[in-house]
């Protein structure tokens, strides 16, 4: 059972599981973090229903998008609402560690990912199958990261939305590999610790560490 939720005023509309995973707005904020531009080619790992891809094309025109997902049914529905949106953006049913031999040949301007924000291991899990792989998956987070980092274009950008505590991870797995790293804590509220963060960083950059002040959602 499904419901065809609007994102970004109704510019987006997406059909997603009544009861599981749902995206929100962490695909929405990722989405607006990536420097596209008309003709870049975006690769999205666990894409979902495929939200943070469409909110993206919805804001820059000529895209060429690709989501990656593990689980069918949320496969099957990223494909129907990259049709029902009009959006250049195929959907590969793929475990992320075996990649199809084609895309694993191919390059990206732009990687993005909202993995499972809680560590398998930690001995997290959730009633729902589709949303216990969404929130605490089997895969690595530094498989993610590789995953990605491998994918990306010269001067390409990764950009992840992740769970705070998840931070040193992040920065281990992306150390040596990718520079001019962006930082953007999340906070619920002003007097609140964050708790997500945006971080994007570059191939072959050069440009200096930089955290922003935090965006504050309420």
């Amino acid at each position: 059972e499904t419901t065809n939720d609007a994102f970004l005023g109704g510019k987006v509309y997406a059909l997603q599981p009544k009861r599981g995973f749902r995206s929100g707005i962490d695909a929405v904020l990722m989405a607006a973090a990536i420097p596209a531009q008309t003709d870049d080619t975006v690769l999205e790992l666990g894409c979902g229903v495929g939200v943070a891809s469409l909110c993206l094309g919805a804001r820059v025109t000529g895209l060429t998008l690709t989501g990656v997902e593990l689980q069918p049914d949320y496969a099957d529905l990223a494909t129907k609402n990259a049709v029902s949106n009009k959006a250049n953006m195929t959907i590969i049913c793929a475990d992320l560690r075996s990649l199809p031999i084609d895309l694993r040949q191919q390059q990206f301007s732009h990687v993005m990912m909202n993995p499972p924000y809680y560590d398998r291991a930690q001995g997290n899990s959730a009633k729902d199958a589709g949303r216990d792989v969404a929130l605490a998956g089997d895969t690595p987070l530094g498989d993610w990261l590789d995953v990605g980092i491998k994918r990306l274009a010269p001067k390409g950008t990764l950009t992840i939305i992740q769970h705070m505590t998840r931070l040193p991870e992040v920065l281990t797995a992306i150390n040596g590999r990718l520079r001019s790293i962006k930082l953007r804590p999340i906070a619920a509220q002003a007097n609140a610790a964050p708790g997500l963060f945006l971080l994007q960083a570059k191939h072959s950059g050069r440009g200096p560490f930089m955290m922003s002040c935090p965006l504050v959602m309420h």
